[in-house]
């Protein structure tokens, strides 16, 4: 009953008005928008509506949060949810943000502190620098973007486990669910591997190096260049754009057009 009336309230917020304020801001920040078809654009508009409508925003670091701010991360993050059932995150309700990269504790050392441009935890915030945010949004042809990374960490994490696996073939039979985690896991091994190959010798790849690190970050560059630069993703690592595209449900090669360099 009570998935019934989110449903509901959810499909009256996705339809009401996008200030046309927000709208420039897409304009400015996230090119991207301008590429999609005009359904696509106000699918796009509607998610937004709902994640801000849903999700915190918190500044770090002396930031003061606007809306220029909360709607260039929201736009990244719904791209995303795109023709899917969205999900709108379900265990996040925070995004912190601070004004560039801030210090973090070392994942496997807590004495030890680097610097981070963003993160996601599955029952706790994703963080964010929004300089980095902010340039990711504008620049939506450099395979770089860390928002999209992080909420790709989200969606990975939404099935309990953040291994590279996110839950595929929601309203599929058993059967059907099966063969596609096998596909994937069978593609996104090999193609990790390979990564990780070239990555040691150095060698020059569409999927940022850092993807080596484990699957989970696999899968969040993976993201990265699916959305940044999918028409070399298709060429170089065809059989991996296509499970992409099959999970996201998306084609970015139809509106990249010939800016993807």
């Amino acid at each position: 009953m009570f998935g019934f009336f989110e449903k509901r309230r959810r499909k009256k917020i996705r339809e009401g008005d996008f200030p046309g304020a927000w709208a420039e801001i897409l304009e400015t920040n996230f090119p991207i928008h301008r590429q999609l078809s005009a359904a696509d654009q106000r699918e796009l508009q509607g998610h937004i509506l709902v994640f801000l409508d849903e999700k915190m925003f918190e500044g770090c670091g002396g930031l003061v949060i606007d809306d220029e701010i909360r709607v260039t991360i929201a736009a990244q993050a719904c791209i995303l949810l795109l023709h899917r059932e969205p999900a709108y995150y379900p265990t996040l309700r925070t995004i912190l943000v601070y004004p560039s990269s801030y210090l973090a504790k070392h994942p496997h050392d807590e004495k030890k502190k680097h610097h981070r441009l963003g993160e996601s935890w599955q029952f706790g915030p994703v963080v964010l620098a929004w300089d980095s945010s902010r340039r990711g949004g504008k620049n939506s042809f450099d395979g770089h973007n860390v928002v999209m990374h992080e909420f790709a960490h989200q969606l990975d994490q939404i099935d309990g486990a953040a291994d590279g696996a996110p839950t595929l073939g929601q309203g599929e039979e058993r059967g059907q669910r099966r063969q596609l985690y096998r596909s994937w896991a069978l593609v996104f091994s090999r193609d990790f591997e390979c990564l990780q190959k070239k990555a040691a010798k150095g060698k020059r790849t569409v999927i940022d190096h850092y993807g080596a690190t484990n699957p989970a970050e696999f899968f969040a560059t993976a993201t990265e260049a699916f959305f940044e630069k999918p028409r070399q993703l298709k060429k170089k690592r065809p059989e991996l754009y296509e499970e992409l595209r099959a999970y996201y449900k998306q084609n970015p090669v139809a509106w990249h057009g010939s800016r993807d360099r």
